[in-house]
């Protein structure tokens, strides 16, 4: 077997998802998968391309029709990116592999988030790079002076930023985004910038992507599962500058082809004629996380207010267990699922992931539930 595959680990995630399946009227609270409906635009687009028979290869960049919807969604962002500079991927995951793939050789340092989703820590594994954490400040916000000192004594070419932030919820502020571009300029940084959960932003939108002085030094990630409430349709893409593009484009053709056409459309027909449906689904979120908040607050649990993403990232260290402890007495106990904060690096020790993808009267329920577990704590 590949010898990297020995630090890899299954997903935290879906390792605490799989186990409520085992535990009978368990309430999960544990992936970020929006309960909306798929918007009828993007139903009618996909059953459109079936009745018309587009079931064929795409472009393996994707649709020329699409990538120039995606440019003109993205520009509208303060991000400029041509077609020609975007792929259609198979979702936001194919993109992070493809792209962190076309960039490293063995033993590259990457620069990674702690806490932070663990795709980006075991791609790099996989792949033979060396993955340099840098630690998050309290409120989740970038630690400058640990960053600019790893810099100054790693050889490091990669970084990757997510934001919003899955699990945390952080978003990057305007004065972490001037500080960042100064940061990437100093160092020559090539980063890979995750902002799937872009749509779902509370506050000001800033993203180093939007710094056309940087433009190649950037690879951005995108997609639509969380933002039109597809995630099984599979749809994402990669925009960056030709130099990288091109490169990405031979890991992307030799893995996937090209991404599905069916899908492809459906979004097509979403971004032209269904984004009132994002800001529906934004003001939802908004409501349920106030909600989520102040009864975590309640309770006596400290939480970073989220600005982004659905997902509350709340501290449980007062109790001194671990965060998988925590995780397995609650369902075990009350048969509500979180996912410990472990699962995203040794940062997210000390926290629990509660993702608010869900009704309110499910979220009721859920943290009723959570309610009587931590009153055992106290």
């Amino acid at each position: 077997m590949n010898e990297n595959l020995n630090n890899v680990k299954i997903s935290g995630i879906r390792r605490f998802f799989n186990k409520v399946k085992k535990v009978d009227g368990a309430i999960s609270l544990t992936l970020g998968e929006p309960d909306f409906k798929t918007p009828k635009e993007i139903k009618y687009g996909m059953i459109k391309a079936i009745e018309e028979d587009k079931t064929v290869y795409t472009d393996n960049f994707g649709l020329l029709e699409l990538r120039k919807e995606i440019s003109t969604y993205l520009n509208r962002r303060g991000i400029n990116y041509s077609m020609e500079e975007i792929c259609i991927t198979v979702g936001g995951s194919e993109a992070l592999y493809s792209s962190i793939s076309s960039l490293i050789n063995k033993n590259d340092k990457v620069l990674i988030p702690n806490p932070s989703y663990p795709a980006y820590e075991n791609i790099v594994n996989i792949l033979g790079g060396e993955v340099i954490s840098y630690n998050l400040n309290n409120d989740f916000s970038i630690n400058f002076n640990e960053l600019n000192e790893l810099l100054k004594k790693e050889d490091i070419k990669y970084m990757v930023l997510s934001y919003p932030c899955n699990p945390t919820g952080a978003v990057l502020k305007k004065n972490e985004y001037n500080k960042l571009i100064d940061l990437i300029r100093r160092y020559n940084l090539i980063v890979v910038t995750d902002e799937i959960y872009e749509a779902f932003c509370y506050d000001n939108y800033y993203s180093v992507a939007m710094c056309n002085e940087i433009k190649e030094n950037i690879i951005y990630i995108g997609g639509f599962s969380k933002m039109f409430s597809i995630t099984g349709i599979r749809i994402g893409f990669i925009a960056a500058a030709e130099k990288y593009l091109k490169e990405i484009a031979k890991v992307h053709q030799y893995n996937v082809s090209c991404t599905n056409s069916i899908g492809q459309y459906g979004v097509l027909e979403g971004l032209k004629y269904g984004l009132y449906n994002v800001e529906k689904m934004k003001e939802e979120f908004i409501n349920r996380k106030t909600y989520v908040e102040n009864r975590l607050t309640a309770m006596g649990l400290k939480c970073f207010s989220p600005s982004g993403a659905f997902y509350i990232f709340p501290s449980i260290k007062q109790f001194n267990i671990s965060s998988e402890e925590f995780c397995e007495n609650l369902l075990k106990e009350e048969k509500v699922a979180c996912v410990p904060g472990s699962a995203f690096g040794s940062g997210g020790e000390g926290y629990v992931r509660i993702s608010y993808c869900y009704s309110i009267e499910e979220l009721e329920i859920a943290l009723n539930s959570l309610e009587k577990y931590i009153n055992t704590l106290y």
